[in-house]
C-alpha cells in the first residue's frame, strides 16, 4: 500500500528526472553554444552598424559648418574663444559644427546667403554685420547653432573691449572620486536592472514554447504522459529550463563582474558612481531571486502555450500578445525606477505581472530590505497560482495533442 510521503517521493523525483531531461538534451549540444553567446553576437553587430552609422556622421560633420564673415583681428579673437568653448561640448550630436571665418567684402549680406545655399558643404547658419548688432541666418536645422554663432559675437565683442582673448582667470582643476554611489547612478543601476531581467526572461523563457512544439510534433510528449504524470512533466520542463537559465546567468554574470578590473581607469571610475542603494550582495541575491520569478511566471505560460499550440503558427500567435505584455510591463518598471516612491511606482510594484521587475529596481533606488520580504512573498503566491493554472493548461494541451485544436477554455484548463 502507498503512502502519501512515498507518493510525494515519487512526483518529486519523477520532475527531477524530467528535468534533468532537458537540462542536458539543451545543454550538451553544439546549438548551445550559439544561444549562449547570442548576447555577444547581438552585440557585434550592434557595435557593427554603430560604427557604420559612427563612420557616416564623421563624414558629415567634415562637411558641416557655420560660418561668420568678420575682419582678421575679430577671426582671431573669435576662433581663440570658439577653441574654449567647445572644450565644454562632449558628444558629437551637442557639439557644434566647424567655425570658417571669412573677410566681409562690399555686399556681405548676399554673400551670407550665397553660402547657406553652396553645394560642397552644408551651412547651417552664416553671421555678418557689426559685432554690436549682427545678422544671422540660418537653415531648418540651424537654430542652435545660430545661438551658439550669437553667443560667440558676444563674447568676441567682450574680448574686443577688454582687451583681447587671453583668458583672465587660470582654474586649477582637481578630479575627486566620490566616496558614494550617486543619485543618478543609483537611477543607472535601477534601469539597467529592469532591462537585465526583461531581457533574460523574454530570451530564455521564450525556449520553453520551441522546446514543446518539437516535442509535440515528434510525438515525445504524448510518450513522456504515458510514463510520467502530467505535473511532473510540466514541473520537470519548467526546471530544466530554469537550470539552463541559471547557467546562461551564471556564466554572463562572471563576466560582467570583471568588466571593472579590466576596464581603463577612468570608466572604473565612472563605473564606481553607478550602484545599488541596498548593497552589493543584497543586491546580488535580489536580482536572482526576481529574476527567478519573472522567469518561472513567463515560463509557465509559455509552457502551457506550448502545449496548445500544434503548428507554429498557432505558437506565433499566442507568444505576441504574451511579449507585447512583457514589453508593456518594461515600459511601466522602467518609469517605476526613474521615478521612485510616486504612486506609478507602487503600482509597478504591486501587479503581479511588474512586481520582480519594480521591486528589482527599488533594490537599486532604496535601501530598505523588508519591503523585498514582502514583495518575494507576494509574487513567490502568484507564481504558485500561475504554476497552477499552467498546469491544468498543460495537461489539457497534451491529452488534446491530437486534435491541434486552440481555445480560452483549453488555455484556462475548464
Amino acid at each position: 500500500m502507498t503512502t502519501p510521503t512515498s507518493n510525494t517521493r515519487r512526483l518529486i523525483r519523477q520532475t527531477l528526472t524530467i528535468a534533468r531531461r532537458d537540462f542536458v538534451a539543451t545543454v550538451f549540444t553544439p546549438t548551445f553554444l550559439l544561444f549562449l553567446f547570442a548576447p555577444l553576437i547581438m552585440g557585434s553587430f550592434g557595435a557593427i552598424g554603430g560604427l557604420g552609422a559612427a563612420s557616416l556622421r564623421d563624414g558629415n560633420d567634415h562637411k558641416d559648418r557655420i560660418v561668420a564673415i568678420v575682419t582678421a583681428e575679430q577671426a582671431r579673437t573669435m576662433n581663440a574663444i570658439d577653441t574654449r568653448l567647445r572644450r565644454i561640448f562632449r558628444g558629437r550630436d551637442e557639439r557644434p559644427p566647424v567655425l570658417v571665418t571669412e573677410a566681409p567684402g562690399p555686399d556681405s549680406a548676399a554673400r551670407a546667403r550665397a553660402e547657406l545655399q553652396a553645394k560642397e558643404y552644408d551651412v547651417s547658419a552664416v553671421l555678418y554685420g557689426p559685432l554690436a548688432t549682427p545678422t544671422i541666418l540660418y537653415g531648418a536645422q540651424g537654430s542652435r547653432t545660430a545661438d551658439y554663432l550669437a553667443e560667440l559675437a558676444e563674447a568676441t565683442l567682450r574680448a574686443e573691449r577688454s582687451g583681447g582673448a587671453t583668458p583672465l582667470s587660470q582654474p586649477s582643476k582637481q578630479s575627486v572620486v566620490s566616496a558614494k554611489v550617486s543619485i543618478g547612478g543609483k537611477n543607472q543601476a535601477a534601469f539597467f536592472t529592469v532591462f537585465g531581467i526583461f531581457f533574460l526572461t523574454l530570451l530564455l523563457a521564450g525556449q520553453a514554447v520551441g522546446t514543446m512544439a518539437e516535442e509535440r510534433s515528434n510525438k515525445v510528449i504524448e510518450v513522456l504522459a504515458a510514463a510520467v504524470p502530467l505535473e511532473s512533466v510540466f514541473l520537470g520542463k519548467l526546471l530544466g529550463m530554469f537550470g539552463v537559465a541559471v547557467l546562461f546567468v551564471a556564466f554572463w554574470g562572471t563576466l560582467v563582474s570583471q568588466i571593472s578590473a579590466i576596464a581603463p581607469p577612468g570608466l572604473a571610475a565612472n563605473l564606481a558612481t553607478i550602484g545599488p542603494a541596498i548593497g552589493m550582495p543584497a543586491y546580488v541575491m535580489l536580482f536572482f531571486a526576481y529574476f527567478t520569478m519573472a522567469y518561472m511566471l513567463l515560463g509557465a505560460v509559455f509552457l502551457s502555450v506550448g502545449a496548445q499550440a500544434s503548428t507554429m503558427r498557432e505558437i506565433q500567435m499566442l507568444s505576441l500578445p504574451i511579449t507585447i505584455v512583457q514589453v508593456a510591463m518594461f515600459g511601466l518598471a522602467s518609469v517605476a525606477a526613474s521615478q521612485p516612491g510616486t504612486a506609478v511606482a507602487t503600482f509597478a510594484e504591486w501587479f503581479p505581472l511588474s512586481s520582480p521587475f519594480a521591486m528589482a529596481a527599488r533594490a537599486a533606488n532604496r535601501p530598505e530590505l523588508w519591503p523585498h520580504l514582502l514583495a518575494l512573498a507576494w509574487q513567490a503566491l502568484w507564481v504558485a497560482i500561475v504554476i497552477t493554472l499552467g498546469a491544468r493548461a498543460f495537461r489539457r494541451g497534451v491529452l488534446q495533442s491530437g486534435s491541434g485544436k486552440f481555445s480560452i477554455k483549453a488555455l484556462l484548463g475548464r
